[in-house]
């Protein structure tokens, strides 16, 4: 389907400014402020400078909280946070102590929260390290869509299902014909692409007791669309006699 960049202009400022750019100086502000973010519930709270609040909402990281603080506040998915902290190693987090969570203790914390959420964090990456922007797709009934740009530049491209081998949350979806009707007409009246995401683990038995599964994982990717009579007609119709 390709992108559709909203406004003139769109295309050359996005490719002016590369969101990987944008990651790395994000990378870099966090990292020089030792920044910590704060465990509550199903999200993580960080206290942010200007700085990192122009370059979280360039890269669409978490969401903007209204307060009266100085320093702005971001509160991200589990995702997102986890993203930050094991892939981009950017952060720390921290628990209602103030204390430190190691590797192991938040990613039982987050597979706590979430039974899917390695399958569902490895998809996040995926997307996430081929510089997608990625957001939740609860609006269009499914796990994510993703984003060419900054979605204030561009119309999300993809929406996207994870599914993963086994009995988890989610390998439920798309199991009869009227499924796949059903989600590529919703795909096809927003216009967007559907893209699944399979993650497996390679044949290998991987228990996702600690963020080293991850090593195990891998994804495939493929996309469904709705077969149209009309791309394959030929161009001079065929007279009738």
């Amino acid at each position: 389907m390709g992108p559709r960049w909203k406004g003139k202009g769109s295309e050359v400022k996005a490719l002016a400014n590369p969101i990987s750019r944008s990651i790395l100086n994000l990378k870099s502000s966090l990292i020089k402020s030792n920044s910590k973010g704060i465990l509550t519930s199903c999200s993580v709270r960080l206290a942010c400078n200007p700085e990192q609040t122009n370059l979280l909402n360039q890269t669409c990281f978490g969401r903007c909280e209204m307060t009266i603080d100085k320093d702005q506040w971001f509160q991200f998915t589990l995702e997102e946070a986890c993203y930050l902290y094991f892939s981009l190693k950017c952060i720390k987090i921290v628990g209602d102590d103030d204390s430190v969570k190691t590797d192991n203790d938040l990613w039982e914390y987050m597979t706590s929260k979430k039974v899917d959420f390695p399958n569902v964090f490895k998809a996040y990456s995926h997307l996430r390290d081929k510089n997608w922007v990625v957001r939740s797709g609860c609006q269009f009934g499914v796990d994510f869509v993703a984003y060419r740009h900054h979605p204030s530049l561009v119309h999300s491209e993809y929406a996207v299902l994870v599914f993963s081998k086994g009995k988890v949350d989610g390998n439920d979806r798309l199991r009869v014909w009227s499924d796949f009707q059903s989600m590529l007409r919703l795909c096809g009246s927003v216009a967007k692409t559907l893209l699944i995401l399979y993650v497996n683990t390679n044949g290998e038995k991987v228990i996702a007791s600690s963020p080293s599964c991850l090593d195990g994982y891998s994804v495939v990717e493929r996309t469904i669309t709705r077969w149209s009579e009309e791309r394959c007609r030929e161009d001079q119709a065929v007279g009738m006699k």
